[in-house]
């Protein structure tokens, strides 16, 4: 997917919000805003803004030294979705279609984004919850479901600390036996990374955990290593969570399937759903793209 000119004044917004994580200097925001700036000058508008976002988040690691300013929050975030898992354990083990509540489910997740305008309380993700499990799924499930049935390695990518709680529960409906988790390669925002997937438990249960490799808040293909890449290559389903990953990855040169809640006026446009709307997207070949 492609930079469009509206995420210009978004990614401002979060590299101010972002830079007020990793330091409280004025001094250092406005440096960080001022050569930000600057890089748009020469963006390259065809890659997708994850691409901008790697090289910010470098770029504030390395002028304060902080490697990981969310790690408390997402700690916390990891510990508020375990303390609701036994009760969605209680609704699926009483529901007619499993599966499709467990999808709806990590949907609901997406909302954990400390990257977004997403309410990330307790208060918020319940409310996510409950519209999640109430509200239909734009997409085919059906779909999903059979591809899932008849893979026999699945490579599931995940989003953010906390979703990847409530991201176990599909695991365990898909047979976790088949499927290899893959985390982000370094800390970035709020994204789930190794520490993260072992307390969400994933390692005691799935065939394999892994990283992307990378730093990037999203997948991108051309930055990750060849043995992700190998992994990514010879799965015979590839899920990725959140938008960052539908960014970077819908154009991929295989089949991906994509589940996010669209926070985000252009990635919805670009998806063909309004904001809001949980999303269940298949990216099986490059297609064009609508004007906005």
């Amino acid at each position: 997917m492609k930079t469009y000119i509206d995420c210009i004044p978004c990614l401002f917004k979060q590299v101010l919000d972002s830079s007020r994580m990793y330091t409280a200097s004025p001094v250092v925001q406005e440096r960080l805003m001022r050569e930000v700036m600057g890089w748009c000058r020469k963006l390259d508008m065809s890659k997708p803004i994850p691409v901008m976002g790697r090289q910010i988040y470098r770029r504030l690691r390395r002028i304060t030294g902080v490697a990981d300013p969310y790690s408390t929050h997402k700690r916390a975030h990891n510990r508020m979705a375990l303390r609701l898992l036994p009760g969605l354990r209680r609704k699926l083990a009483a529901a007619r279609d499993p599966f499709g509540l467990a999808v709806k489910i990590s949907m609901a997740g997406n909302i954990i984004d400390m990257g977004g305008a997403g309410d990330v309380s307790l208060r918020g993700v319940r409310r996510a919850l409950g519209q999640a499990l109430t509200e239909p799924v734009k997409g085919d499930i059906r779909a999903f479901r059979a591809a899932a049935r008849a893979a026999k390695d699945i490579l599931y990518i995940t989003d953010n600390a906390g979703e990847i709680v409530f991201d176990r529960l599909l695991i365990e409906q898909l047979g976790p036996e088949r499927v290899t988790v893959a985390v982000r390669g370094a800390p970035v925002l709020n994204d789930a990374i190794m520490a993260d997937a072992r307390a969400a438990g994933l390692h005691k249960i799935c065939a394999a955990l892994t990283d992307s490799g990378s730093d990037a808040p999203g997948t991108i293909l051309a930055d990750v290593p060849p043995r992700f890449m190998k992994l990514f290559k010879r799965a015979d389903m590839v899920i990725a969570k959140g938008m960052g990953n539908y960014e970077t990855l819908c154009d991929a040169p295989r089949p991906v399937y994509f589940l996010f809640r669209a926070k985000c006026p252009m990635v919805a446009k670009h998806a063909g759903v309004r904001v809001g709307d949980h999303v269940l997207a298949c990216g099986k070949r490059k297609r064009k793209v609508r004007a906005v």
